[in-house]
């Protein structure tokens, strides 16, 4: 027996897919391998020149992805176009024109205008799009002819030396040349919270963060055999996950398909045996009359505008948010931000502007020996005395080219650094909340060990020698201005230094100055937060500052319960814990990153969704864990390439407009999905019993036409784009199915009613065919005006646009019947008589129940008008 080799194959475009990426590799392999060998010590020094970078431009070394913020056109065309249900109307539309009237085949044009409608709107979505994210692309920093220049990322080249600074995201994966205090956040790679601490000679993989410190790297790996391939295409690309609505009608669109396949072959079958069976059906040519039925059939239980009035109600929301210098980086972020009951707030660059200016400094009176107590040289020791060379200390802090926004607004009053180059750095971190530097003892240098950074995580409470700073700093903190300290040690000891670069203060520190910063909060903070409270939106603020501080901040923006804020550090470590806190305290500050991503956990734990607004690096992990995250356009590259939106101009007041306009994806798509489902629900209940009563189908192809362009479509289109302020209320297809199921039983009894009267009371006056034309036009009478009393339902409450709207779909039944082209056109005999009583006596009792129905549901919340 020969053994089947291929029965564990990968699937043949999966091995497509892998033989190109291994013909890549080795094509960039061999570039590589044709390389001139470099200088290492000059590349170090000055990076590649224009021919170096030339030269390997040419081999297509360089960092540039194919993956984009948005879809390609392909994926557009193919979304649009080639569907299952266009497929099956595809089919439908090449039977009818083969054996029908030409005009039946009216739906497969309307099919068309759809799927154009749909590729021309996102088309234009994504040009908006991309042209956005274009401009506000990352950049990367490189040093090439020995000068530091910004690119675009995907100007990097192979052996680009990378200049490495706090906030940025690494671009492409490199080995580390140099470093002063370098830690990489590497838990967007690794799930690993900790900063990792880099020495030369270590990977930096691409997507990873610098959270402290600066260094150079070169570039060992770029384009798709870089990290970033994966991290930036999970990061950046156009995504329709995570949505309730599109999980809502892909189940939709799954039921309906398993349902097609039994009701099409029941369909087919009534119609034959409607027309005297398969024998005599096929002998007499029949047939084809029976075919354009079960077409019929078929058409009318295809939601086919529901998937594209969603698209396009997604991206049309996108580009109006983007006309707004909102970056929507994932479509679903609109509906989502609709549906956050959590909002937490990151104070700096959100409830701030984000820039902060230097208010005062306070030199502190110098520790007094207990001999000297109560002596007169007590009295006039003083901090300036005591300690020597604090400003320019504050100003190599201030211009340290790795200072963060605090430690930069130093430079607007001290200016003048040591001419001496410090011994030992210790950069700035999150999570500790300081940094250090030291100096050696030589002339012009503030000899010792210099800490600045929070006050209660540099001084000891319970140290005699501190309590006052603690103190002066806590009453500083309470008016909600932001204090630090600087601290001084006199030694100057190797082993004492290099305690200090490993995080470990010393003992023997004296508190020096109390420098005090400021922020401006926004002035439309205290509106935009107001907003969210009006809507039932939950507010907790969390900061990495003093609790003193950001409860000041917080009650100015209306945070009446800020009290003095809680201190973060005594957080549980147990997420059960954190959300117990969380009930009962608003406003939390010393949160570190790991702290940030806890609490965003322990919410969503609780049930809430969450969004998370924040700016720096260290907001990246809680942004990323978030349901939805929030970047300022101003913050950090780590920071926006995880997030889900981004506010470009850094505008928090944005926020309003954007869950407004999530609420109106969700409420008009809910209102255009109950017309469809209607639709869908009274087909497939008439062609079940049209099927096993075995009798003729009750429309033609071109009759359902106009049904489906007057009462859904047309109508769907502007519904969808109307504005609608309704809050977000959670089961979408649960309530869309308690409407449209019980509507559609309700249509199609006053369809099969009208139709049994038809054929049980034929006009003597009319022959078969006229018969059949009279029952067809009062089945298609009957429906149009139940199901327009549907849309009207569904459009309340009614304003002008609205009004004017339905309106227009009466004023257009009222011409199509009135005029004798588009009666014929559409096949269409007024009944006359008993046949015409009937069909009204059944269209009031039909729009009655169809009123009971929707106030019923009303009653129960299970349908709601717009607020």
């Amino acid at each position: 027996m020969t053994k089947d080799l291929t029965r564990n194959k990968p699937p043949r475009s999966s091995r497509i897919l892998a033989a190109r990426a291994a013909a890549r590799h080795e094509r960039l392999a061999a570039a590589r391998a044709a390389l001139a060998p470099l200088d290492a010590e000059l590349l170090a020094a000055l990076g590649l020149d224009a021919g170096q970078v030339g030269e390997r431009t040419a081999a297509e070394l360089t960092n540039e992805v194919s993956h984009e913020s948005s879809r390609s056109v392909w994926a557009i065309m193919r979304a649009n176009i080639f569907t299952l249900f266009n497929g099956v109307l595809g089919a439908c539309l090449v039977v009818v024109l083969l054996v029908g009237d030409p005009r039946d085949a009216l739906f497969g044009f309307i099919v068309l205008a759809n799927a154009a409608i749909g590729v021309v709107q996102e088309y234009r979505a994504k040009r908006t799009l991309d042209r956005l994210a274009v401009l506000h692309a990352p950049r990367a920093r490189v040093l090439r002819g020995g000068e530091v220049a910004e690119l675009a990322v995907g100007a990097v080249v192979h052996d680009d030396v990378l200049v490495l600074r706090t906030g940025d995201q690494v671009p492409a994966d490199g080995l580390l040349l140099a470093g002063e205090g370098l830690s990489v956040d590497e838990s967007l790679l690794t799930g690993e919270s900790d900063p990792v601490e880099k020495q030369p000679g270590d990977e930096v993989l691409s997507g990873s963060a610098v959270v402290s410190g600066h260094g150079t790297a070169r570039v060992v790996r770029v384009g798709a055999e870089s990290y970033a391939n994966k991290i930036t295409a999970e990061a950046k690309r156009f995504s329709l996950v995570n949505s309730e609505i599109r999980n809502s009608i892909n189940r939709i669109i799954l039921y309906i398909t398993w349902a097609l396949i039994p009701l099409v072959l029941l369909v087919v079958n009534g119609q034959m045996q409607a027309h005297g069976g398969w024998i005599e059906a096929l002998a007499s040519g029949a047939w084809r009359t029976a075919v354009v039925s079960a077409v019929a059939s078929i058409v009318a239980m295809i939601p086919e505008g529901l998937v594209l009035l969603t698209s396009i109600s997604f991206g049309l929301a996108a580009v109006t948010l983007a006309r707004r210098q909102v970056l929507v980086q994932e479509l679903p972020a609109v509906e989502g931000l609709a549906r956050v009951d959590m909002v937490c707030l990151d104070k700096t660059g959100t409830l701030t502007e984000g820039e902060i200016v230097l208010v005062d400094q306070q030199v502190l009176p110098a520790p007094v020996p207990a001999a000297a107590e109560g002596s007169a040289s007590a009295a006039d020791a003083g901090g300036a005395a005591a300690v020597q060379g604090w400003e320019s200390v504050l100003a190599w802090i201030g211009a340290d080219a790795n200072a963060n926004a605090t430690a930069a607004a130093l430079t607007a009053a001290f200016t003048a650094p040591p001419a001496v180059a410090p011994s030992a750095q210790l950069p700035f971190n999150s999570a500790r909340k300081f940094s250090a530097v030291a100096f050696p003892a030589a002339p012009g240098a503030p000899a010792g060990q210099w800490v600045f950074g929070a006050p209660e995580m540099v001084l000891t409470p319970d140290h005699g020698r501190h309590a006052h700073a603690l103190e002066r700093a806590a009453a500083i903190a309470a008016t909600g201005h932001r204090a630090l300290i600087l601290a001084h040690s006199s030694t100057t000891d190797a082993a004492d230094n290099d305690s200090l670069v490993a995080g470990v203060l010393p003992v023997d520190l004296v508190p020096a100055v109390i420098v005090t910063f400021s922020e401006k909060v926004r002035p439309d903070a205290a509106q935009t937060l107001s907003y969210f409270r009006e809507q039932g939106v939950q507010l907790r603020v969390v900061s990495g500052d003093n609790p003193l501080t950001v409860a000041a901040v917080a009650r100015q923006v209306g945070f009446e319960n800020a009290g003095s804020g809680y201190d973060a550090r005594q957080l549980p470590q147990d997420l059960e814990g954190i959300g117990e806190v969380l009930e009962r305290e608003h406003v939390l500050g010393r949160v570190t990153p790991e702290q940030k991503k806890s609490i965003v956990l322990a919410l969503q734990q609780r049930g809430h969704v969450v969004a998370m607004t924040g700016d720096g690096v260290n907001d990246a992990l809680a942004l990323k864990h978030a349901d939805i995250g929030i970047a300022m356009g101003s913050g950090a590259a780590a920071t926006k390439a995880v997030s889900r939106l981004v506010l470009l101009d850094g505008q928090f007041s944005r926020m309003p407009g954007v869950v407004a306009e999530g609420r109106r994806v969700i409420a008009n798509v809910e209102r255009v999905a109950n017309l469809f489902l209607t639709k869908t629900s009274y087909a497939v209940i008439i062609s079940l019993v049209i099927g096993i009563a075995l009798w003729q189908y009750p429309f033609l192809p071109r009759q359902l036409s106009i049904v489906s362009s007057l009462t859904i479509g047309i109508p769907a289109f502007f519904l969808a784009l109307l504005p609608n302020k309704r809050r977000y209320q959670p089961g979408f297809l649960r309530r869309a199915l308690m409407f449209s199921v019980p509507a559609g039983a309700i249509v199609s009894a006053c369809i099969l009613g009208v139709y049994a009267f038809a054929r049980a009371f034929p006009d003597p006056e009319l022959d078969d065919a006229g018969v059949v034309a009279a029952s067809q036009t009062a089945a298609t009478m009957t429906v149009l005006l139940v199901a327009l009393w549907v849309l009207g339902a569904l459009a309340r409450p009614f304003d002008r646009w609205r009004a004017l709207l339905v309106g227009a779909m009466v004023l257009a039944l009222s011409l199509i019947l009135a005029i004798p082209f588009a009666r014929d056109f559409f096949a269409l005999q007024i009944p006359s008589g008993g046949l015409l009583a009937a069909t009204m006596g059944v269209v009031v009792l039909g729009c009655a129940g169809i009123e009971i129905l929707y106030r019923t549901l009303k009653k129960h919340g299970a349908v709601s008008e717009r607020e």
